[in-house]
């Protein structure tokens, strides 16, 4: 039994899958070339080339590392170690945070473990190696918003079915995903107790056919009303990713846009790119009049997709129209992203009217239904749901208490981990006995 707990990690109970842990590059869509490291939570051992430089690096050092010919440099405050190919933080225990400082790009925190290499002599590689549901907390933290914990168990279900089928779309690069949309958006370490609450519940839950294979889970920002048929922007027609009516995407923040541009410059770009005639009345009629009151993917014979692509649209979702006082174009638009799968402010409406999260997804995903993981450890998962919402409504109680770094809710949750593998089986009663449990106000 023993054996089996401690294996346990907080936020890796879904032990079906081959992805314990995952490899993140992060800062993916920015130029590196120094950066700064310091620790929040916990100690890390320094390791260059496989060898250890320093022991139990923590608060108040800091970690300097700059791209040099050849590889890394790296200095611990102002002592200089060297350079290597492959600089490594290690974290000595679950609840360690990172904090990372590049020049001129906004500060990140991540917990787990670091890698540093270079990608050439002037910029640095860094991978974040950290455990496959911290990860996944982070992404529901990073790619949508709200208030309920529900709307983030959603999330948390979509992109680790995402993750899951795709688990090695980065695998020649040496790592598994970026963080940036061409995989999904890992900007931060999950810090929101409701946040990691609705990734908590999600344990073990992934989306499948009727044949009980991972789908692909596609989401964008807001449908504008309807979904598009996945084929209408990527080619393939899956039988799970069909057009919807989606009236729950009304009114929202990216519900609607408009685009002005000058008619000149619109009918040009037909001509010159697509080469139509733009003297056929009955072509420029089309081309300054087109409707969608329901989605399409063409205009005369070009793909919305590309023209989205060219004029850096919000979505393929719009109508045209000329304005009378000026005779510039006009698009009005609806909704924001290309519009296959889950419209996000879509599911953030269906919450806040009481829908259940598996309605939601059946409601994007036609015919698809939520795999619930025989393996996953229940009475686990019940325990960190319970514990995470005592931290909520402490949280309630006492609004805009400061609170140490000891009490921090990923420390706390950690620590509860760590006595259960110590204790074999669970005992709410033995919370009085650490005094470290204790909230002082």
């Amino acid at each position: 039994m023993k054996r089996i707990l401690s294996i346990l990690f907080l936020l890796t109970l879904f032990l079906s899958v081959q992805a314990e842990r995952v490899k993140v590059r992060i800062f993916s869509n920015s130029r590196i070339e120094l950066i700064n490291i310091s620790f929040d939570l916990g100690q890390y051992n320094l390791y260059g080339d496989g060898q250890l430089l320093e022991k139990n690096v923590g608060e108040g050092l800091s970690v300097i590392v700059k791209a040099v010919p050849n590889g890394v440099n790296v200095a611990v405050n102002d002592y200089v170690y060297g350079n290597y190919k492959k600089v490594e933080l290690k974290a000595t225990d679950t609840a360690c945070i990172l904090c990372l400082n590049p020049p001129s790009v906004t500060q990140r925190t991540y917990e787990g473990n670091l890698i540093i290499t270079a990608i050439n002599a002037t910029a640095l590689q860094l991978v974040n190696d950290v455990d496959f549901e911290t990860y996944l907390a982070g992404v529901a933290q990073s790619e949508i918003y709200g208030n309920d914990p529900e709307i983030f168990r959603v999330q948390a279900t979509i992109s680790r079915t995402w993750a899951l089928r795709n688990i090695n779309k980065h695998s020649k690069d040496g790592y598994n995903f970026c963080d940036h949309v061409h995989c999904q958006a890992y900007h931060n370490r999950c810090v929101r107790p409701d946040i990691m609450l609705g990734t908590i519940r999600s344990t073990g839950e992934t989306i499948v056919d009727a044949n009980g294979n991972l789908i692909e889970t596609p989401f964008h920002s807001n449908s504008g009303g309807q979904t598009c048929n996945s084929e209408d922007v990527w080619r393939a027609s899956l039988p799970y990713l069909r057009s919807v009516k989606d009236t729950f995407s009304y009114r929202m923040k990216q519900s609607n846009w408009t685009k002005t541009i000058t008619q000149d410059k619109w009918l040009n770009y037909f001509e010159k790119t697509h080469k139509l005639n733009i003297q056929d009345p009955s072509v420029k009629k089309e081309l300054l009049s087109f409707k969608q009151d329901s989605r399409k993917s063409e205009l005369m014979g070009i793909r919305l997709t590309r023209i989205r692509n060219d004029f850096g649209l919000k979505s393929t979702f719009f109508s045209v129209r000329v304005d009378p006082n000026t005779g510039n174009v006009i698009l009005d638009g609806h909704g924001y992203g290309h519009g296959v799968g889950l419209s996000q402010e879509g599911c953030i409406r269906m919450v806040s009217l009481g829908k259940n999260y598996d309605e939601i997804i059946r409601h994007y995903y036609a015919g698809a239904h939520i795999h619930h993981d025989a393996k996953t450890p229940d009475r686990y998962v019940a325990n960190y749901v319970h514990e995470i919402e005592k931290i909520i409504a402490d949280d309630k109680a006492h609004p805009g208490k400061v609170k140490s770094k000891k009490d921090d809710w990923l420390g706390r949750l950690f620590r509860l981990r760590d006595r259960q593998e110590r204790e074999e089986v669970y005992d709410p009663e033995k919370d009085k006995d650490e005094g470290e449990w204790d909230f002082k106000w």
